[in-house]
């Protein structure tokens, strides 16, 4: 098979994620098993550098920065299951199976939504191919810093809370409640501004180029809106542990700000570019969070 052929093939990304990402949980169980410290916490951490190190190596031999897509999704659960099985007990507690599988649910989603979309590993997201057109031989240090290592901290303190949950003695309670309604509910507008927009890419036309039926009427990132109230959730769940730490909701706090200021600017941004009229496209409709009357 030529070198060219496999770029272009439909299951192209699709093998070289699950290769990549087989070595790089490879690795980073190898660092755990070495870890200098007594601290969970931190070996995890080292250990998921460690495995973001291993998928910017392949980013940067095969010239494709997405292949650190799905890293976002794939990393929680395998922490969630590290934690709650390394915390001592032979058996996870009924919250810890309440967590895990709402996490597992979410990565799951998030993954497979992720890949149907990638058709070629000669595709890669715009903002990477705007990035490395800006910096030029500088982009390998923007790729590392900014594209790969800046995520995987932030989706390291979003899981946090998780580690909570693994050191509960606290049982199920009214707050475990609103934090399983919470993340549910982010995952199904996830799921639903999904499916819309895939099936509305099917019947796109010309006059017609932006989304604006089904949830997508009330926000023009309905998608990123609930990965925000994802990551609220699985803070809540930390909170209903008995977690009582500040720096617990770094986070959640630090995704929002991510969305807000930067996810959300760069979209719209592009879309201003790419359509003269997006602005009365999306007139009326908030770029972000939903106003309360517009239900």
């Amino acid at each position: 098979m030529k070198s060219a052929s496999w770029r272009q093939h439909r299951l192209g990304p699709s093998i070289v994620s699950l290769v990549v990402y087989g070595g790089a949980i490879a690795v980073a169980w190898w660092v755990i098993s070495i870890a200098p410290t007594t601290s969970i916490l931190w070996n995890t951490l080292l250990a998921d550098v460690a495995a973001t190190l291993v998928v910017f190596a392949v980013s940067f031999a095969s010239r494709n920065s997405s292949i650190y897509d799905p890293y976002w999704s794939v990393a929680p659960p395998l922490i969630a299951v590290y934690w709650f099985t390394a915390a001592g007990s032979a058996d996870l507690s009924p919250r810890e199976w309440l967590v895990f599988s709402l996490v597992s649910l979410w990565a799951v989603r998030l993954t497979f939504n992720c890949m149907r979309r990638w058709k070629s590993y000669d595709e890669q997201d715009f903002r990477y191919l705007d990035l490395k057109a800006r910096f030029g031989r500088l982009y390998p240090l923007i790729d590392l810093l900014g594209i790969e290592l800046y995520p995987t901290l932030l989706v390291f303190l979003g899981c946090v809370p998780l580690f909570a949950v693994a050191n509960a003695d606290a049982s199920l309670g009214l707050l475990d409640g609103l934090a399983l309604t919470l993340t549910l509910c982010a995952i199904l507008l996830e799921t639903i501004a999904d499916e819309q927009m895939w099936a509305y890419r099917k019947t796109r036309t010309p006059d017609a180029p932006i989304c604006t039926k089904g949830v997508w009427r009330f926000s023009q990132h309905p998608n990123y809106l609930g990965e925000i109230l994802f990551w609220w959730g699985v803070w809540l769940f930390g909170v209903a542990s008995g977690a009582s730490e500040f720096w617990m909701i770094a986070g959640a706090l630090a995704m929002t700000l991510l969305f807000v200021f930067i996810s959300v600017p760069l979209m719209v941004t592009r879309k201003r570019a790419r359509y003269a009229n997006y602005d009365q496209l999306v007139e009326g409709i908030p770029a972000l969070f939903p106003r309360p009357f517009d239900f």
